[in-house]
């Protein structure tokens, strides 16, 4: 059977990876099965989640011919990766679509689709247009700028986004996208639901990593940047909107304030001679 006309396999990725001789977890098969145009991966180190974006951007680019397919990373050897995972899955199911180039850098097939892993500089990355699927690997470490620059890639096109990483500290893009209200399907896959890794192995790593990699290598957290001074919990709790001013007033409001207002305040303040 050749695999471009198999209409069970372009309806379903998740045929895709049993292809390849893969049983897939529940939150892949979910993954792959998921028609939303934005997804978030926050997946324990060894989970999958490669694999999943791989095959789907394999998937796109035989099954929606013409469709631009665009890897990025922080590194052009990151993006490197997960292109060559996608290259591993293509060849692995024996070429369905023929290949009419290929380079370190990009796959292109007779239907005329892409697949291009690109460098993680804003500078470099501008120019590509009608992209139909855009992954960012390694999402945590991919600078605010070079996110923002890639995103209007997709405003005509309708394409798809997919960001995976784990954790790197409570700060830029992809900590403020997973904790916002944006309509992003979200994954957490920390190790202890991944069969592939037994309990002994994680033993050994919270060890030799400490709790703060650990758990945000192997648990999916957000954890504070080594270097801040004050938790994040009490930065925010400084802004808190909750603790009303309290103030005495002596003439009339001016512009929402008494214009001779003086604080009103729980303790008596000190005397001169106190000071």
């Amino acid at each position: 059977m050749v695999l471009a006309s198999d209409l069970a396999v372009a309806l379903d990725p998740v045929l895709l990876m049993k292809r390849l001789g893969l049983t897939p977890d529940a939150w892949q098969e979910e993954a792959l099965r998921s028609s939303r145009p934005r997804i978030l991966l926050n997946c324990c180190r060894q989970s999958g989640k490669s694999l999943v974006a791989a095959l789907l951007a394999v998937h796109a680019a035989v099954y929606e011919p013409g469709a631009p397919v665009l890897l990025l990373s922080r590194s052009l050897r990151q993006s490197q990766e997960l292109f060559r995972t996608a290259l591993t899955v293509y060849r692995a199911l024996d070429e369905p679509v023929p290949m009419e180039a290929e380079s370190a850098l990009r796959l292109e097939l007779a239907n005329g689709s892409r697949i291009i892993s690109l460098p993680g500089k804003e500078a470099t990355v501008r120019g590509f247009a009608g992209v139909r699927f855009l992954i960012i690997d390694e999402a945590a470490r991919v600078p605010d700028d070079l996110y923002y620059t890639v995103r209007p890639m997709l405003a005509v096109s309708g394409g798809r986004l997919m960001a995976l990483s784990t954790p790197w500290g409570r700060r830029g893009w992809w900590w403020r996208a997973w904790g916002s209200e944006e309509s992003w399907l979200r994954f957490e896959v920390p190790a202890t639901q991944c069969p592939r890794i037994s309990p002994e192995f994680l033993v050994e790593e919270r060890v030799a990593l400490g709790d703060w990699w650990y758990r945000q290598e192997y648990e999916c957290a957000f954890e504070d940047n080594t270097y801040q001074v004050f938790p994040t919990e009490l930065v925010l709790k400084a802004f808190s909107e909750e603790i009303p001013v309290l103030f005495k007033g002596v003439g009339a409001p001016v512009g929402g304030l008494d214009a001779n207002v003086e604080p009103l305040f729980l303790a008596s303040p000190p005397e001169e001679d106190e000071l």
